[in-house]
């Protein structure tokens, strides 16, 4: 395909040859790089958020404009719309805007709205089968779409990777993947994410965690990592570019690892982190910037599961114990087998203590302290900034910093912005460091209201937001002060991180999305 360019004869008399002939070597160039983009695959344009947390999954618009300090239900509410309980965000691409819900026990919906009017476009449902317990804080519609001027791109854990055409919903491909199982019942949180013609869907559950890339196009499986050695994470992939070349970084169990996105090839290891992860990083200038808060596996064996009302509270776990807290569906083999083959030492059918670490994370994956260290301590918590391009175990050498610190939160993501890392931890306790040495630069200090926080700070038009489990929205200045300009109740909870689209806001309730625009005057529905 290519472009062309008309002149008038007239001007054509008045350009001269030489200048013409290099005109036209300038074009036939410009097409060429045109057409390799379209095969390359376009990349989003400046405006779109196309998947969890934005591009990139950084929470950063750059072209955001004129987005309100101030609103409510009733002040500069562009438009709202039910769509269901969920806690999955909300994305937008080419102007279409798309978000999941359940709308029945067995039903999961995906709704197409015009993003700058909340026109509906289209809306599609699946019947999702039996589906087990997710913990109340979580919802069976987790997942973010990710999305491009074509195709939607959509995961649920009992139906796989579904694709559909953007403009009319209709069924592009699927592909079916192995229902994830989580043993403390927290449910699935991961969404697919979009780099050049692939789309990349990690699952790090109990039974067969895995990291996948298919084409966008056609759904077809480009590569597959089966990450056996971690155990369950929540963190989403990112693009970290070093020397021009992209790769692919997945927080895990005890490690950072980078990959080869063409091939799904480990490339570098940095045995840095802890047990599991629910934090995504951000990834800036080459430099990945992870924040931890991870607990002791045998701690966290023991209170859920032996000190629970099905066990017996001897401080250790056996099968049946385990399977007394499941209930009644039955726990893959698979997964029993595994665990007590590594983890049982003594051969007596139980685990506990040392054992437990053993048995459930990769001996190889050791990272943070060993049961015989944490004891009953709740939890290890710290920050640490990795660079990129390494080869092999890049421990010792491509770590720049790691700093210790109480105020890192389990689940929300750090914020880069301004050369500074942000924190925000549940009951609204701010801190913010250098990001060239992970030196405190402020903090802790409360900002908004004691709630907790799961949705991770967004930024765009100068303005921070971070959107509380309590409904309440708090507004910072993105400046070395931060300074608080308001707090907004939008008066139902918010999990899901929100979005921003040129001069809006998109928050994501429990039961609803709601659009904020300046000088809107319609009230929420």
């Amino acid at each position: 395909m290519s472009q062309s360019v008309l002149l008038d004869p007239a001007a054509r008399r008045r350009v001269a040859p030489g200048v013409l002939r290099a005109a036209a070597r300038l074009l036939a160039l410009a097409s060429l790089l045109w057409t390799a983009d379209l095969r390359a695959g376009s990349p989003p344009a400046a405006a779109d958020w196309p998947q969890f947390r934005g591009p990139n999954c950084s929470g950063i618009s750059t072209d955001a404009h004129d987005l309100p300090v101030e609103f409510s239900l009733a002040e500069n509410v562009r438009w709202s719309a039910p769509v269901g309980d969920g806690i999955g965000g909300a994305v937008v691409a080419a102007g279409r805007l798309f978000v999941a819900g359940m709308t029945g026990k067995e039903q999961v919906s995906l709704f197409a709205f015009e993003a700058r009017t909340g026109k509906p476009l289209w809306k599609r449902d699946w019947p999702t089968g039996e589906l087990p317990e997710v913990h109340a804080t979580n919802s069976h519609a987790s997942s973010t779409p990710a999305a491009d001027a074509e195709r939607v791109y959509f995961y649920f854990t009992t139906l796989g990777l579904i694709t559909v055409d953007a403009r009319t919903g209709a069924d592009v491909w699927k592909q079916p993947l192995p229902e994830p199982f989580f043993v403390f019942k927290w449910g699935a949180g991961m969404s697919p994410i979009l780099h050049g013609e692939k789309v990349i869907f990690c699952q790090d559950d109990d039974l067969s965690p895995s990291l996948r890339a298919f084409d966008r196009r056609t759904g077809k499986p480009l590569w597959t990592d089966d990450r056996l050695d971690q155990a369950v994470n929540y963190s989403h992939p990112v693009i970290n570019t070093v020397d021009g070349k992209d790769e692919l970084v997945v927080a895990g169990t005890g490690m950072l690892l980078g990959y080869d996105p063409e091939t799904g090839e480990r490339t570098w290891k940095a045995r840095t982190l802890l047990r599991n992860i629910k934090t995504t990083p951000v990834a800036q200038d080459g430099v990945v910037y992870v924040s931890v808060q991870s607990s002791g596996i045998a701690n966290q064996w023991i209170v859920a599961i032996d000190q629970a009302t099905t066990g017996n509270r001897d401080g250790q776990v056996d099968r049946a114990e385990i399977q007394a807290y499941v209930g009644d569906k039955p726990i893959p083999p698979a997964f029993l087998d595994r665990a007590f083959a590594r983890g049982d030492l003594n051969k007596d059918g139980f685990l506990k203590g040392e054992e437990l670490d053993v048995a459930f994370m990769d001996p190889e994956n050791f990272a943070g302290k060993r049961h015989t260290e944490l004891g009953e301590s709740a939890a290890e918590q710290f920050i640490v900034a990795v660079r990129g391009g390494g080869h092999g175990d890049v421990t010792d050498s491509q770590v720049l910093w790691r700093h210790a610190t109480k105020h890192t939160d389990h689940v929300v993501s750090p914020l880069f912005s301004q050369g500074r890392l942000m924190l925000m931890k549940s009951g609204g306790i701010m801190t913010t460091f250098q990001c060239t040495d992970g030196k405190p630069l402020g903090g802790p200090k409360r900002k908004g209201g004691a709630t907790n926080y799961f949705a991770s700070p967004v930024v765009g038009d100068g303005k921070i937001y971070m959107a509380g489990e309590n409904g309440k929205v708090t507004v910072l200045s993105d400046t070395p002060d931060y300074e608080q300009l308001a707090v907004n109740d939008l008066e139902e909870g918010i999990v899901a991180t929100p979005a921003i689209h040129e001069d809006a806001l998109l928050f994501r309730t429990r039961t609803k999305l709601i659009c904020i625009g300046k000088g809107s005057t319609g009230p929420a529905n």
